[in-house]
């Protein structure tokens, strides 16, 4: 049999806050929020400005800089509740090689001291692709720092704008 040029697998994630989930959802929402939590650490960052419609429909194309590469991803919100859930997908590309597509979801319940997110990806790795365990470790990592951003900054309440419109 041939070697598989497709790798499929999923991971669920689970962090505490101590911040209400509409606190939570308000920092997927805010494009200078996000990127500090989603992409900014040692040697690596955003590329441009982020570009962001969070909105079922709307699109997040993101391009990251590293010292080796600059991968690239392309996402899509596919459902969002409002402060309790988003799903969105997303391919990751490296140069001009696809490799990986996933389908993500992220799940935010109430509880006596803030909000348990739960973050779900499912996700196919082509043949160049970071792999699985790389893919968690930095989900992992991001999740530390969206803890570390809700931790460190006033709340966020995005004014008169609602943060989505979500179904």
């Amino acid at each position: 049999m041939e070697r598989r040029s497709i790798t499929h697998s999923t991971f669920v994630i689970e962090r505490s806050f101590p911040a209400t989930p509409e606190r939570v959802f308000a920092a997927f929402t805010d494009p200078v929020e996000k990127g500090r939590w989603f992409s900014e650490g040692d040697g690596f960052g955003i590329g441009e400005e982020v570009e962001m419609d969070f909105r079922v429909g709307g699109i997040e194309p993101t391009r990251f800089n590293l010292k080796d590469a600059s991968p690239a991803n392309g996402t899509g919100y596919h459902s969002l509740g409002r402060s309790r859930r988003a799903m969105f997908a997303y391919t990751m590309s490296v140069g001009n090689k696809r490799v990986s597509a996933s389908l993500a979801t992220v799940e935010l319940v109430p509880t006596n001291q803030g909000t348990d997110l739960i973050f779900t990806e499912q996700a196919a790795f082509f043949e160049v692709a970071d792999g699985a365990k790389m893919r968690e470790v930095g989900w992992r990592e991001v999740l530390d720092k969206l803890g570390r951003e809700l931790a460190r900054n006033e709340p966020y309440y995005g004014g008169d704008q609602e943060p989505c419109l979500g179904d």
